[in-house]
């Protein structure tokens, strides 16, 4: 199959190439297995902040030597020289070691000031010629309005075609009215599809480690990395009194305060353990004075205090004035920035347009990356409410900035707004765009309660049982579920897996026609995703329990674009085995025929032959199944789960899970060792359950 590729370029500098860089490769990561990025001319291949960028953001395989062919100093060296030429032959060497190794090569073009006075964009379209790569022109209309934008690219997509270029797509950054972007994300009228993006203003703030960077500032406090990413929404010189100042102070405010001013930093530290004030971006000491060390040890002990204190020899306002001059960047440090970025691409951008105007077929293959990525992407088109009773836990609320970011789905978070924001803000965790619930004081507490209580009293449950229970939040969250306040729930980071499940067994109950709550791991191999049930849930299923495991896997499986071919996995293929356990599994492949005929399920079968082509050929010729299962149905638990547990062990597979299947609405369970990213991942699948319940 032919390599692919596509070249970011623009006629400007400024223009947000990087931006859509990450965008696309956000897509192609979701549809190709091996990709690589190329930016043919670097300014310095030791410090080229787009391609560690790029490179570190999604993984990639590839060298930083790899991603470059020559420095702009050599380009400039050819050019003077006349060895256009000569430029085109070294990048093209480079170029093709790439293609010939990866499945898709994102080019980017090269904007360095010393290269425009020497030669304009047509360079780094004469490049994309030299590649035979289609391009994606970026432009900004930061100083002009969309329709003068607009015609712009119509000028230029003429000037592609004339140098012998296939114009792809074109992307109109900064542009200032969001609601025409959204009009206009799936308009497909045009030859060449166009995404206007707007104007979004933390992207164009510098972190505070930028000005750390520009003013050679000494960090005094620091005690998380994740501080210094903050952004830096203006200077704030504070000269005057505390009240005064306080009356000024807004979130995102960079606090400037001179060394004797042991009053202001009181007072930015007594606002930053209170919900009621605004949150700095971090605190700036200015001055040859030394802060009061009593002050100073007063933020180090404290462990809420979690905001970077820097110092620099400058006074106030030069301070105020290098900030000013300080410019926003998007490197590897600025991590929160990327996930905004991925996640502002995304929700203006049509990525199956994008997909479509590619010019060959996707891969037949789904890496680990790939299905992430492909969850993330489902889960954001259809933008579920799932909701989080674990608020006291910090990697809660990270995924919850993560998933918000990324615009995966909507938040709600159970428990007193106040408080989650004050503790949010303490660990530097951006959750604006979050809805709370506190169950305490939610005018739904008392309906939940009639609701429960109906639903459980023939099982002994009286009234106070049931307003007991709703001051629980697993037990609240899943009436919400319930009831469809929310579409689904995530819990488990701090709650045992029957506080997880068990309400949603009293509560929310199995779908018609199944009477057993089950689940599932996405086993992510190097070149393929399979689907394994049950190995968390169900000990010992029988017969009618292990039918209905295998119909609820391959539904589950269909959910996540696998199309279901079951496996009824045992230890003997076919009629060749006899016995109490490979009956049982005869027997529940019968009964799973008989419940969906719509879905290919055979079984006894062994492992072998289920995943391995050579072997079913031999054991069972002929069948639809063996040898291309991707729906793996274990008889018992302690075969699932071990089989699972050997084959992550064994070829460095991810597992995804476990996924619970059966609930009329989705509920998951978290393990309470789970990391930031397992409940990202738990929340997209939820997300897109609840799309399919």
């Amino acid at each position: 199959m032919k390599t692919r590729s596509l070249f970011v370029l623009s006629k400007e500098r400024h223009a947000g190439t990087l931006f859509i860089a990450l965008g696309l490769m956000e897509i192609l990561r979701r549809n190709y297995k091996r990709i690589a990025f190329f930016k043919p001319i670097t300014e310095s291949p030791s410090e080229d902040d787009d391609i560690e960028t790029i490179r570190e953001s999604f993984g990639l395989s590839q060298s930083a030597e790899e991603a470059w062919a020559v420095t702009e100093r050599e380009a400039c060296d050819l050019l003077a020289a006349g060895g256009e030429e000569r430029l085109y032959e070294l990048i093209i060497e480079r170029y093709e070691t790439l293609r010939k190794s990866y499945d898709f090569v994102l080019c980017a073009g090269s904007g360095g000031e010393s290269l425009l006075e020497m030669a304009d964009f047509d360079l780094n379209l004469k490049i994309a010629k030299n590649l035979s790569s289609p391009v994606a022109g970026v432009v900004s209309a930061r100083e002009r309005s969309l329709e003068d934008a607009e015609n712009e690219i119509a000028l230029w997509s003429r000037t592609i075609r004339e140098e012998g270029v296939e114009p792809l797509l074109f992307f109109i950054n900064h542009v200032a009215d969001p609601l025409s972007c959204r009009v206009k994300k799936r308009d497909r009228s045009r030859a060449v599809p166009c995404f206007p993006i707007p104007y979004e203003s933390e992207l164009d703030r510098p972190a505070v480690l930028d000005l750390i960077e520009a003013a050679g500032a000494d960090v005094l406090i620091l005690k998380s990395r994740k501080q210094l990413e903050r952004t830096i929404r203006r200077p704030l010189v504070a000269a005057m009194r505390p009240e005064h100042f306080l009356e000024r102070f807004e979130n995102g405010d960079l606090v400037i305060v001179p060394a004797d001013r042991s009053d202001i930093l009181l007072a930015v530290y007594a606002a930053n353990r209170s919900a009621a004030f605004a949150a700095a971006s971090a605190v700036v000491i200015g001055g040859d004075l030394d802060p009061a060390e009593n002050v100073m040890k007063m933020l180090r002990s404290d462990p809420d205090f979690r905001m970077a204190v820097i110092g620099v020899k400058s006074d106030t306002m030069e301070t105020a004035m290098q900030v000013q001059k300080c410019t926003a960047r998007l490197t590897p440090r600025h991590k929160r920035k990327i996930a905004l970025a991925l996640g502002h691409f995304s929700r203006y951008v049509d990525a199956s347009s994008i997909v479509e105007s590619l010019a060959e077929a996707e891969l037949d293959i789904v890496t680990p990356a790939m299905f992430l990525h492909r969850i993330f992407a489902s889960a954001s088109e259809v933008q579920k409410r799932i909701v989080l009773p674990e608020s006291e836990d910090e990697r809660v609320l990270q995924a919850a900035e993560t998933v918000l970011r990324r615009n995966i789905a909507e938040i709600t978070l159970l428990g007193d707004r106040e408080s989650i924001l004050n503790r949010a803000g303490i660990l530097g965790i951006d959750i604006e765009g979050t809805s709370f619930v506190d169950p305490q004081k939610s005018p739904f507490k008392e309906r939940f309660v009639e609701r429960l209580y109906e639903l459980r009293r023939e099982k002994g449950m009286s009234r106070e049982d049931a307003a007991e229970l709703m001051d629980n939040p697993t037990y609240f969250g899943t009436m919400m579920v319930y009831e469809g306040v929310a579409d689904g729930m995530v819990s488990g980071a701090t709650h045992t897996t029957r506080e997880t499940v068990l309400p949603a067994l009293q509560i929310i109950k199995t779908k018609p026609g199944i009477d057993i709550v089950s689940s599932v791991f996405f086993m992510c191999l190097e070149t393929r995703v399979l689907v394994y049930g049950d190995c968390a849930i169900v000990p010992d299923p029988d017969p009618e329990e292990l039918a209905q495991i295998a119909v609820s896997s391959a539904d589950t499986a269909a959910a996540f674009g696998i199309e279901p071919y079951v496996a009824m996995l045992s230890y003997s293929t076919g009629e060749s085995g006899v016995g109490e356990d490979v009956e049982k599994v005869r027997r529940a492949t019968e009964i799973a025929k008989r419940l969906r005929p719509d879905i290919p399920i055979e079984g006894p079968m062994q492992y072998d032959a289920a995943i391995d082509p050579e072997v079913a050929r031999k054991k069972l010729p002929g069948s639809r199944v063996a040898g291309r299962a991707t729906v793996f149905v274990f008889p018992d638990l302690n075969t699932g789960n071990n089989t699972y547990k050997a084959v992550q062990r064994s070829t460095g597979a991810i597992a995804i899970g476990p996924v619970l299947q059966g609930l009329k609405r989705p509920v998951n369970d978290l393990s309470r060792g789970c990391s930031v990213e397992d409940i990202v991942s738990t929340i997209a699948i939820t997300a897109i359950q609840a799309a399919h319940s």
